[in-house]
């Protein structure tokens, strides 16, 4: 029987995605449930929700485990594409450009409701990323000081966006009439825009911040009200037929990249010099030394909103998991922020059969993989 969540009146719209024809790339045909080392060659495209790259989950779940041998032992080939935004990754996924993205779970609702054929496969951002900004001194200490002002979103297709206007509706504004949203990026455009007055606050995430701040700039932030505890953000996507056709491979996939999540949580700044060696254009052609400090700060922010909260890395288990509750306080926040319109159906939207294969590797291992870790 299908599960239904059972959600209070939305009353906005989202754009409708857009289905493209296309079959996803090719895997050669493995054993169910064979040890990923020991099954064929797989071949997978792996989407980056991000035009920009930097020390986050590119980094973490491909970079590492490309890097440190994880797809290798799981005979994988992963290729990667870059998409502007996670409306844009599960675009590529829908059409057969890539097999799987990483992207905000507001956005896989809200394709799952307009018939795009994708469904969550895994979890990956566990804990709330977005946070809100101001300028020191600016007077603004709350949502309802917002009114009337313009918010920096990344672009109006990035998680930024909802989260916006989710935060203004729940400090009692209306998102279409009391605030506008005007597309910043992130880096520096997003603190020019700030800084020149084009917006008042920013809504960006986490690690974005760090990135700034690593220049000097600072900010205030403003409290996260409590609806936005338990929701999850980014999250694993596949195209449903290539659910069916393949899971043995998505499996291997899953189980690299949480190796690497594993790995780069044990040594962040580790994380941050493979990120280097797989995606030198993260450097902006300074030297590593130059950014290795700054990098890791932005690299462990990161991190921290993609793992548990307390215990020790090696503690670290479940990875992926996603309870009912906290689907459900996602679905809720999406349909206040009007991505989707009605109740979704969890049985359509998420499906967690791979995740205790992905969880069968050698913690330990990893572990002292990322200890013993040294720059080539």
């Amino acid at each position: 029987m299908k599960k239904s969540l059972r959600l209070g009146v939305g009353a906005l719209t989202v754009a409708t995605l857009t289905m493209l024809a296309g079959c996803g790339g090719g895997d050669t045909a493995a054993p169910e449930g064979a040890d990923g080392a020991q099954t064929a060659r797989g071949k997978i495209t792996f989407a980056i929700a991000s035009a920009v790259i930097g020390p986050k989950e590119e980094v973490a779940a491909y970079a590492v485990a490309k890097d440190q041998g994880f797809f290798d032992e799981q005979n994988l080939d992963v290729e990667t594409i870059n998409a502007d935004g996670s409306v844009a990754a599960i675009q590529a996924v829908a059409s057969g450009s890539a097999d799987i993205t990483a992207a905000d779970a507001g956005s896989i609702l809200a394709a799952v409701e307009k018939g795009v054929p994708v469904k969550a496969i895994g979890g990956l951002v566990q804990n709330w990323p977005w946070v809100m900004a101001v300028k020191p001194g600016s007077g603004i200490k709350s949502g309802a000081d917002l009114k009337g002002k313009k918010i920096g979103v990344i672009s109006l297709a990035s998680g930024s966006s909802p989260y916006a206007r989710g935060y203004v509706r729940e400090a009692g504004l209306d998102p279409e009439k009391d605030v506008e949203l005007l597309p910043v990026g992130v880096g520096a455009q997003a603190a020019s825009a700030i800084s020149s007055g084009q917006v008042d606050a920013l809504a960006l995430y986490t690690q974005a911040y760090a990135t700034i701040e690593n220049s000097g700039v600072t900010y205030e932030y403003l409290p996260n009200p409590d609806m936005f505890q338990g929701i999850r953000s980014i999250t694993f996507a596949v195209r449903k037929d290539a659910f069916d056709e393949k899971k043995d491979v998505l499996t291997r996939f899953l189980r690299a990249g949480y190796q690497g999540m594993l790995f780069s949580a044990v040594n962040n700044e580790a994380a941050t010099r493979i990120g280097y060696t797989v995606f030198p254009q993260i450097l902006a052609g300074k030297s590593a030394e130059d950014r290795i400090a700054d990098d890791t700060k932005v690299m462990a922010a990161w991190l921290k909103t993609a793992t548990p909260t307390t215990g020790e890395p090696e503690t670290f288990a479940d990875w992926g998991a996603i309870s009912d509750q906290e689907w459900t306080k996602t679905a809720a926040y999406t349909k206040g922020a009007g991505q989707i319109t009605k109740d979704p159906v969890l049985a359509d939207v998420w499906d967690a059969s791979l995740l205790p294969a992905a969880n069968e590797f050698d913690s330990a291992a990893v572990v002292s993989k990322a200890k013993a870790y040294s720059p080539k």
